[in-house]
């Protein structure tokens, strides 16, 4: 897992691929906003990790799109949508 500092919105954790466009889209946008996250780009994973990141994600959605982002543990958005993004955390 990988974490990105900045501020505190929440705990965030994102599962993504590291081909994804999408998912370089919504880590920039974050970036941008200045918030902090933490990310795993599934494809990357091994054996137990793979596992272990597949069954999490299952919990939101058998049928996931990436990126897939939780906050404080629950469902937050899956996919890209600038809007709901910076609705969420864009809070100036």
């Amino acid at each position: 897992m990988t974490h990105i500092k900045g501020k505190d919105m929440g705990k965030i954790m994102m599962y993504t691929l590291s081909t994804c466009i999408w998912c370089r889209k919504t880590k920039a946008l974050l970036k941008e906003i200045g918030v902090a996250y933490s990310y795993e780009d599934v494809d990357l994973l091994e054996d137990e990790d793979s596992d272990k990141a597949t069954a999490e994600m299952d919990k939101f959605s058998t049928n996931p799109s990436f990126p897939l982002i939780l906050v404080d543990g629950k469902l937050f958005h899956m996919g890209f949508d600038e809007d709901i993004i910076r609705k969420r955390f864009d809070k100036k």
